[in-house]
């Protein structure tokens, strides 16, 4: 067995997990420990990085601990240890870092430095057991592209956003019509409550040849509609966000369908396709009916980790590192610095404003 540490701390959660490599080639998560910020940036709207970066110092000590203590092991029995090295907050990830760093010297294990949008990449092959080659949709705060995982360490970006990640089209409708933060679920909870129909919000790209995805114009549409019937009511703003969801909802199902069509005609060989989505954002339950409902009429499996697992955690990390090890990897953690900006496809052309933490991913 293969026993890996897995330290995140990318953004606003604080995490360490440990996951087991079993004799099968199956994985067993052994712990997992979030520890989420929400309440230290809710009053900011979003996430403040140096807010982010003393709460990661002041708790990731003591998060390690508690998932060694849950895994009911010594440091000493773990193999190796992964930590998140970018992309992502500078400040939290030299915090993650530089404590594996720390923990990989005193205990002589080797280290393994993980990209996390890897993480979210190869979750599902930890959960569902999944083969390559498949689709990832990955839709959260700072990040929106469809990436082709054709094996560990070998990426194809397929489409990404031009401007803005959708969790962030999300956050900002949310923090424009006065509701809490986070913006994502604060948008769906109204859109149960509002008319679609109402407002017709632009669909950006629609019809386009080229494959990637745009949220900055659906945006200003957002902005635009409400400044124009001040006050709001509580009835205009379910409106507003049940048009905005519905808009996301009918872009994605377009854009997705494209990489769809795209798979089956690269890999006529793969009976059974699948698109795997992660990210803070496929939490959305209209948002998943819908890949679900093109999917099934694809012919694609539709493969979502439980929600804990598309969400920021250590776990992805972990396993990401027993990947990488199961591939012949050396650990090269030591040598590691962090970096803001990471693309999985470092032979993608660059893109202006492909998200937040992945500007040229």
């Amino acid at each position: 067995m293969t026993r890996v540490l897995g330290i995140e701390t990318s953004c606003d959660e604080t995490a360490a997990a440990v996951v087991t490599l079993l004799p099968d080639g199956s994985g067993e998560i052994r712990s997992s420990v979030v520890l989420s910020q929400i309440g230290e940036h809710a009053a900011f709207g979003g996430v403040v990085p140096e807010i982010a970066a003393r709460a990661h110092v002041e708790a990731l000590d003591g998060v390690i601990e508690a998932a060694l203590l849950d895994a009911g092991i010594e440091l000493s029995e773990i193999d190796a240890i992964a930590a998140t090295a970018g992309p992502g907050l500078i400040g939290g990830l030299i915090v993650g870092l530089t404590t594996a760093k720390a923990l990989a010297t005193v205990s002589g294990k080797p280290l393994l430095a993980i990209n996390h949008l890897e993480g979210h990449a190869l979750t599902a092959r930890l959960t569902d057991g999944l083969a390559f080659p498949y689709l990832l949709l990955l839709v959260s705060g700072g990040h929106t592209q469809i990436l082709l995982v054709r094996g560990v360490g070998a990426y194809e970006r397929w489409a990404t956003t031009i401007d803005d990640a959708l969790g962030e089209a999300f956050d900002k409708t949310a923090k424009l019509l006065g509701l809490p933060y986070p913006g994502g679920p604060s948008v769906e909870e109204e859109a149960r409550k509002g008319d679609p129909l109402r407002f017709d919000f632009p669909r950006p790209l629609r019809g386009e040849a080229r494959p990637d995805l745009s949220f900055s114009g659906l945006k200003t549409a957002v902005r635009q509609a409400a400044t124009g019937i001040q006050p709001l009511t509580a009835g205009d703003i379910a409106d507003i966000c049940a048009s905005f969801q519905q808009a996301v909802v009918e872009t994605l199902e377009e854009r997705v369908g494209r990489s769809l069509l795209r798979f089956r005609d690269a890999f006529p060989e793969v009976a059974g396709p699948s698109l795997v989505v992660a990210g803070g954002v496929a939490a959305n339950a209209a948002i998943r009916a819908k890949l679900e409902e093109i999917c099934r009429q694809g012919g694609f499996r539709f493969v979502a980790p439980p929600l804990q697992l598309c969400t920021d955690n250590a776990v992805m990390i972990a396993w990401s590192g027993v990947e990488r090890l199961r591939a012949g990897e050396a650990a090269n953690g030591m040598d590691a610095v962090p970096r803001s900006r990471w693309p999985l496809d470092s032979a993608a052309a660059p893109l202006i404003g492909a998200g937040k933490r992945g500007a040229k991913a």
